[in-house]
């Protein structure tokens, strides 16, 4: 869905000002085979086609240690997505769901985050498997996976405490 005022059967759009509440900074831009919606996947697999994560040079020393990590998440901004959906068609048959409910680009912040494999880090750049988005996307973040991730601080009171 590329053109804001298309809707499919039964979604729902809302009237929404200006966002103007938050300031991001993009540390990068993401390289993939994709060009047109319509070709992305909905999902990324780790063994998908590789792409490339290219950081700005300033960013560059943030990579120490990443390399320990055989996947990683990866956050990005879906700029291409519209916002103002509250609930949504995905297989235009009629039957919706709410946003939030849905993995789907189209929601009031398009914050994409895929779980990839980590191929190799070249120059500032890294090479992934596993992402969904289309070339030129804005990178937000990248994380070590947590489930691989150990804490490198000192534990705090709270680390241990069960519900």
């Amino acid at each position: 869905m590329s053109d804001p005022g298309e809707l499919r059967p039964n979604e729902q759009a809302v009237e929404l000002g200006p966002a103007s509440d938050a300031t991001l900074r993009f540390i990068g831009t993401i390289r993939t085979p994709w060009r047109d919606r319509r070709d992305c996947p909905r999902q990324g697999r780790l063994d998908g086609p590789e792409c490339q994560l290219v950081l700005d040079p300033v960013w560059h020393d943030g990579l120490k240690g990443l390399e320990d990590y055989d996947t990683i998440e990866v956050l990005y901004w879906l700029d291409k997505s519209r916002r103002d959906l509250v609930r949504q068609n995905p297989k235009s048959d009629g039957q919706t769901f709410g946003t939030f409910a849905l993995r789907s680009p189209v929601r009031p912040n398009p914050i994409g985050t895929s779980i990839v494999k980590l191929v190799g880090i070249e120059e500032g750049t890294l090479i992934v498997r596993g992402l969904d988005c289309l070339d030129g996307t804005p990178l937000v973040d990248i994380k070590p996976d947590r489930c691989a991730f150990s804490p490198k601080a000192p534990p705090k009171t709270g680390d241990n405490q069960i519900p």
